[in-house]
Parts: C-alpha cells; structure tokens; sequence
C-alpha cells in the first residue's frame, strides 16, 4: 500500500494549536484502526505531532508504532504494518447464511499473516486445560514478530512522546494503564492490550495475566482527563466504533448494533462527567479570587483552594465512517480495499479538523472540558 499524498502545511503557522500538550486518543477495534492511521497522516502533515498517544488494543498497536519511532519514520511504518496485515479479497469465497454473506471467512479460518493465526491447541476443545497463555483460538506470535520489528522500545522508554496503553487483569478485573512516564514500556504492555479473548489468549505482564483493554474501556478517554497535574491540552480522540444506528431488523444486525453500542464504550458519558467536574474547578478558581490574601494562609483554606484549577482541555472528537458494506465482522476487514478506504476517511477527517480549527470558537470561561464533533463543524 503506498503512502497518500502530503501536504506542506505547518502547524507553527496554520494550526493554531492552543496548548502545548497535543493528545491523540486511540479506540480498540480491529481493522478499523486503519482510521485511527489516517487520522495520525493528516495531523502529521500538518506539522501536529502528539506529545502523548494513548491507545487500546489496536489503538495500542498504533500509538506504539508512533511513538516508537522518530516523527519522519513514523507514517511509514504504519503504512508498512497496515500492507503486511492486509490481505486481497476474493469474493468468491464469501460464505453465505441466511441470505447474508461473510466475505471476512478467511480470515476466521486462517487469521491474518504478520498477526495472528490459528492456534492449534484450540482444536483439543473448549474444555481443554490449556492455561491462560494459551486458551484462545488463535496465537499472536506473528504480531509479537512484526512489532519487534517495527517499534525501537528503546525510542519509546527515550520519553520522546509519552505512550500510554490499557489493559485489564484476568483475575482482578481492574484496568490497568501501563504508562513511559511511569515504567519502562515493553512489547508485552502492548501486546497486553491487544489481547483479546477469546480470539487472543492473555499476555504475562510481571507474571500477572492481561487481556485487550477494551473488555473494560474501549475508549481510554479517562485517563486523559484524569491525568494529574492536570495541563491545557489538546484532545484528538479518534473513535471508530458506532455510537449511534438504525434500529436493528435480522439477527445479523443485531450482532452489529451489539458489538458497536459495547466497544463505543461509554466514551460519551465519561466525558460528561469530567465536564462537570472541570466546570465546578473553575468554579472553585473564581471564587478562591475573592478570599482576601491573608485568609488564604489558612491551611484549611489552601487544601480548598487546591480543588480549584484553570486549565482547558479541548476535545476534538473524529468518528470514522460506516462503509456501505460492513456488517459485524468489519473489525476483521482486513482487506486491502477496505484498509485504504478507511485510512483516506482519516485523512479526510484530520485534514478538516486542522483546517477548521474548532479549538479557536469562543468557550464559556467556567467551562474545562470543551467539546467539537468534527462531523459538525
């Protein structure tokens, strides 16, 4: 696949950023995440660079290949992972079911070259005692070759860009955001947060076993927000699931509507929350003002005074599109055709949120967290 055309656009001059922390936010979702590299070109051909990526599942894949690398080696390894994973599609292997065909059979029975593929010991059955490690239908030791050689860990643990990455323990059921400014960050935090069951058997991280993050939060937008101490901050969160639709009428839609409404993730009301809270922090700050200076040495007064805050996070949401074809095994359609429409949406998408600049509309000054849909702008 070659790499789409670029432009000579500079953010010192164009962009218009308004802090010096840019963030890009990466759902888990398959071969959907060809979007989320999209997305990456048309930012990064306008100059703007993340200074921190946080992803899950393929989200993780992608923020490791982008902070794993030096900015002008960036695009083309994602360009190089996103042609080895895809595959040419052969419709006349399309397997048919109730009227409805699953052009993505081929990649059920024999999963995707440089990713994964079957596993063998699935075959013992469901109730094989295989371990953790194991208990899935397919390995992921092409990925874990095709990451070594695409991502320099070493690069990532420089603290260049920060990555941070989520996964969520087997046992405890608690997520966990595996982050370089806090650890070393390996191949098994990434490949951590890509392992989803029953697909993808659970990955050791300190000996403790971890699946994809998005069993628990596909849309890792929190962390973001909770982040302390907290700084302005520009949001790129890139989301490829639905989540809104149609209503539902045959049990193949129902599976689509179910998987988008799951991996969507609660994104929405995270985000309303933490609106609500940077708000009344504003708050706090505007009324902290008028405290005459002599009461504001009182430590009841400065431990108050400390839930007030004056930063502004500006969020910028990009949704990627539905094809006309996808139905519920789309986070599996890893067809080149469907790779490289996906990757140009991005693209689209990045190029008009630079080119807008929605960050620049005028913002109620109480508010914290502010919200721009691109497909409103």
């Amino acid at each position: 696949m070659k790499p789409l055309g670029r432009s000579s656009m500079r953010a010192d001059k164009r962009s218009g950023l308004p802090a010096d922390q840019v963030v890009l936010v990466l759902q888990g979702g398959g071969a959907l995440g060809a979007y989320q590299a999209g997305v990456y070109q048309g930012l990064h051909e306008a100059g703007v660079e993340p200074t921190w990526v946080v992803g899950t599942s393929i989200g993780a894949i992608n923020a490791a290949l982008i902070c794993g690398n030096a900015p002008g080696d960036r695009l083309k390894k994602l360009q190089e992972f996103w042609s080895r994973v895809g595959y040419q599609r052969r419709f006349d292997s399309a397997w048919s079911w109730g009227g409805d065909s699953w052009p993505n059979l081929n990649t059920v029975l024999h999963g995707i070259p440089g990713f994964f593929e079957r596993n063998p010991k699935a075959g013992w059955g469901l109730q094989a005692v295989l371990g953790a490690d194991h208990a899935a239908f397919y390995s992921t030791e092409p990925l874990k070759a095709t990451l070594e050689e695409l991502v320099d860990f070493d690069y990532i643990n420089g603290r260049h860009t920060r990555l941070t990455v989520g996964a969520v323990n087997v046992r405890s059921g608690d997520m966990k955001y595996f982050d370089c400014r806090h650890m070393p960050i390996g191949l098994e935090h990434i490949m951590a947060s890509g392992a989803l069951p029953p697909a993808f058997p659970a990955v050791r991280v300190d000996g403790e076993p971890f699946w994809d993050g998005g069993v628990y939060s596909n849309t890792p937008i929190e962390v973001v927000l909770d982040d302390h101490p907290r700084r302005d901050a520009l949001i790129f969160a890139v989301n490829v699931w639905q989540p809104h639709g149609s209503e539902p009428a045959t049990i193949w839609q129902v599976l689509g509507r179910h998987k988008d409404i799951q991996y969507a993730s609660r994104a929405k009301s995270h985000v309303a929350r933490q609106q609500q809270i940077h708000r009344l922090r504003h708050i706090i700050n505007e009324l902290c003002a008028l405290i005459p200076q002599a009461d504001r040495e009182d430590p009841k007064v400065r431990e108050m005074m400390a839930y007030g805050c004056k930063t502004t996070m500006q969020l910028v949401n990009l949704l990627a599109p539905r094809l006309d074809d996808e139905d519920h095994t789309k986070d599996i359609d890893f067809a080149h055709s469907s790779i490289r429409t996906r990757w140009q949406a991005g693209l689209a998408d990045a190029r008009r949120a630079v080119a807008a600049k929605p960050w620049q509309s005028s913002a109620d000054p109480l508010d914290g967290v502010i919200v721009h849909d691109i497909d409103e702008c």
